[in-house]
């Protein structure tokens, strides 16, 4: 996919309907630096954009993709090569999208993960006093460490999993329409 050439596709889109980078620019919702950036290739627009110029240009996101208008055999052909190269240049990835959603789980429940902790030291600390053996303080204690940290990691990953796959990603993922 060559950004180049889908950005003076979109240029010459944008200035065969008479239409200036800033009227397009709040058309979309976006500042007119963003279409600037979309029509010299430095810049890819998202999905939903794509799909907002697509239906405003008449053009499949296949050819905005390619940069031109594409033949019946061209648009198959295209078609897989534009779906990879998408993909390759999505802002960001799926590592990145779980990192990102498990420091915000974090930084929410930082106290409460504390204060968990906290008292699993005092019981454990409790257990002690009544002369039990070590191993079965350690044993309690260990289980209950585990059990703590399994309940924590699970909230974790639901919770980043619904961001992802439910569609919250977009809320809080790096405004590419922000200059």
């Amino acid at each position: 996919m060559d950004m180049v050439k889908m950005g003076s596709l979109l240029a010459e889109l944008r200035k065969e309907r008479n239409l200036t980078q800033a009227e397009l620019g709040e058309k979309l919702g976006v500042t007119n630096k963003t279409i600037s950036r979309w029509e010299t290739g430095n810049y890819m627009p998202s999905v939903e954009m794509l799909e907002e110029l697509s239906t405003m240009y008449g053009m499949t996101i296949n050819e905005l993709l390619s940069g031109k208008k594409l033949s019946t055999e061209e648009y198959k052909e295209m078609a897989e090569t534009n779906i990879k190269e998408t993909l390759k240049e999505s802002t960001f990835s799926l590592k990145e999208k779980q990192e990102f959603f498990k420091k915000k789980w974090l930084k929410q429940h930082a106290m409460t993960i504390v204060i968990v902790y906290v008292l699993w030291v005092l019981f454990a600390l409790a257990l002690a006093k009544y002369d039990l053996p070590v191993y079965f303080v350690g044993g309690i204690g260990g289980f209950i460490g585990v059990t703590i940290y399994a309940f924590f990691h699970n909230r974790m990953m639901a919770y980043v999993e619904d961001c992802i796959y439910g569609g919250k990603w977009d809320e809080y993922k790096g405004k590419e329409n922000v200059d």
